[in-house]
């Protein structure tokens, strides 16, 4: 069962917005519950395949703490609308715990932030596209892509860009009639504005928290052995 929950991540994590690009394509009518359903089997296969993996109480610890830090800055900065943390926090965690705390993380940090900002289908897409941001980084750090710092930085503002892709796709197929190139166009265009803000924030974030985060992670990984999930 491990092994099968591990061979669905990757597979789910791309029909996921595949499954939305077909549903625009067709004018699905019931496509925002479609869509929120295949999100929501995605982030279950992945808690499901995290949890088959019996990670020991060290182990969680970090991955809840930062969850909880994204959540409790998503929250402290709710006047400011999208400049929020989530998404640095997300990539912190996926570069020094792995792919798979970093989708942890990120699926973690809406499902506990919404309890103050409301639950809702978006919660699931929420969860997808953080945890999403957080597996990028823990494969793109694997591979030695942040060893330049300013691509570290360029990857937070695409990752943030990416999030409001992905939740801007989401609202276009399920709530817009009819889905045209002209009507998803204006969508995207109408949101642009605050996916720059969230990028800029999450730049900003990252240029504040990254180094000591990271340093203090890894300290925390020595000395309690902990290897990456992923």
């Amino acid at each position: 069962m491990r092994r099968l929950l591990r061979a669905l991540e990757v597979p789910l994590l791309v029909l996921t917005p595949l499954v939305l690009g077909i549903c625009a394509y067709v004018q699905f009518d019931q496509a925002a519950l479609l869509t929120v359903l295949v999100a929501v089997v995605t982030v279950v296969v992945f808690l499901a395949s995290y949890e088959a993996s019996r990670p020991g109480l060290r182990q969680v610890v970090p991955t809840v703490v930062l969850a909880a830090l994204a959540a409790a800055g998503r929250i402290l900065f709710a006047a400011v609308p999208d400049f929020k943390p989530v998404t640095a926090v997300c990539i912190i965690a996926g570069v020094a715990l792995g792919r798979r705390e970093g989708f942890m993380t990120g699926a973690l940090a809406p499902l506990v932030s919404n309890i103050f900002f409301g639950q809702g289908l978006w919660t699931a897409w929420q969860m997808y596209s953080w945890g999403l941001v957080g597996y990028l980084s823990g494969v793109l750090a694997d591979h030695g892509a942040f060893r330049r710092r300013p691509v570290l930085y360029v990857f937070g503002f695409v990752s943030a860009l990416l999030y409001g892709f992905v939740l801007n796709s989401w609202f276009i197929v399920g709530y817009v009639r009819p889905v045209t190139w002209s009507t998803a166009l204006a969508a995207y265009a109408a949101g642009l504005p605050w996916d720059c803000t969230h990028g800029a924030a999450t730049v900003i974030f990252l240029l504040a928290l990254y180094l000591p985060w990271q340093r203090k992670l890894e300290r925390i990984k020595r000395k309690f052995a902990l290897a990456d999930l992923g």
